[in-house]
């Protein structure tokens, strides 16, 4: 869930423009906008290659700079090593409150690891394709196929708990199904003495366990739309006190703590 002061934290943008394509890069920047101000937009590439022509119109919308990097010899990537020099100059020099990493490349793991023991928040933006530990390395990650799709549905479930309508397409388009046990599991660690959980509290703890979580991915614009689509397994409530905060608890079976 978004914070309000989101929004005062300046971000660098470093894309690999070898490992990202230019349709991402109008839901790409809509989505770093819930993050915080791109303060700096770079891209690293060898714009002598005619593979990245379709970048130029792109980085003239976006103001995005284009940072030029010739291949010294074949078969190594000098882009990689200008993006992460650049990003190591960036975190000393500049007051920067966090990185978007723009890759599917799992060479910049050990760079977005580094960002993070430096005190910075690291959001990573890739393919599904992208190594598990680049993913894991990043404070958030999001699969760009989310950027360029649609995943207007919302979710709705019949009386078992099963989606229903537009949740039930989306899961069927879904590669995976929503984790279900991992929010179950989350909820009961960190649930009151009444089993309730704030909702933001929710999503937050979710997001440390597994960076890549985004309900996007199952057809829900919000972790509460999920929520609702199984309600034999959650149950969701206003928090109360006059504002428009949520709760969720599991729904038990058995009386007993859920697991």
């Amino acid at each position: 869930m978004a914070n309000p002061n989101d929004a005062l934290r300046q971000l660098a943008v470093l894309i690999d423009a070898d490992n990202a394509a230019p349709a991402i890069v109008e839901g790409l920047f809509e989505e770093i906008a819930k993050y915080g101000t791109a303060t700096v937009k770079r891209i690293y590439g060898d714009w002598t290659k005619p593979n990245l022509g379709g970048w130029k119109q792109v980085l003239l919308d976006y103001s995005i700079q284009p940072v030029q990097q010739f291949a010294y010899t074949t078969g190594k990537n000098a882009t990689d090593s200008s993006l992460i020099i650049d990003a190591m100059d960036l975190l000393y020099t500049r007051a920067l409150d966090g990185f978007c990493l723009v890759s599917s490349d799992s060479d910049f793991t050990r760079l977005a690891a580094r960002l993070r023991e430096g005190g910075l928040m690291v959001y990573g933006f890739g393919e599904r394709k992208t190594p598990k530990p680049l993913v894991a390395a990043c404070d958030k990650f999001i699969y760009t196929e989310i950027l360029r799709a649609d995943h207007d549905g919302t979710g709705s479930a019949d009386s078992d708990g099963k989606p229903t309508g537009k949740a039930q397409t989306a899961a069927a388009g879904s590669q995976e199904k929503p984790p279900l046990k991992l929010i179950t599991r989350v909820i009961d660690d960190i649930a009151d003495e009444e089993d309730w959980v704030h909702l933001g509290a929710l999503g937050q703890n979710i997001n440390k366990r597994n960076p890549a979580f985004d309900t996007r991915l199952y057809g829900f614009k919000k972790l509460s739309d999920l929520l609702r689509a199984y309600p034999k397994q959650f149950e969701v409530a206003p928090v109360g006190g006059g504002n428009n905060a949520l709760r969720v608890k599991n729904v038990r079976k058995n009386g007993g703590k859920g697991g």
